[in-house]
């Protein structure tokens, strides 16, 4: 099982992909704000999104898993 995980702390502002979604690397998956900065977030891995780890509007700190992919 591979995890994409936060780089940053901040506020889910976008979720860009659903359960069953394809990724490839380099993909945005998540679109982070932080000091009303948009940060996206880009897979490291390819495979299928399994798990959804947030919703919009939920706050993460740096480390946290966002999505879970297989």
């Amino acid at each position: 099982m591979k995890e994409i995980i936060s780089t940053m702390a901040g506020t889910v502002l976008n979720v860009l992909v659903s359960e069953g979604d394809d990724v490839a690397i380099g993909q945005e998956v998540i679109v982070l704000e932080s000091m009303k900065m948009e940060i996206p977030i880009e897979s490291t891995d390819e495979g299928s999104v399994k798990e959804l780890k947030v919703n919009i509007g939920d706050f993460v700190n740096e480390g946290d898993v966002l999505v879970v992919l297989e």
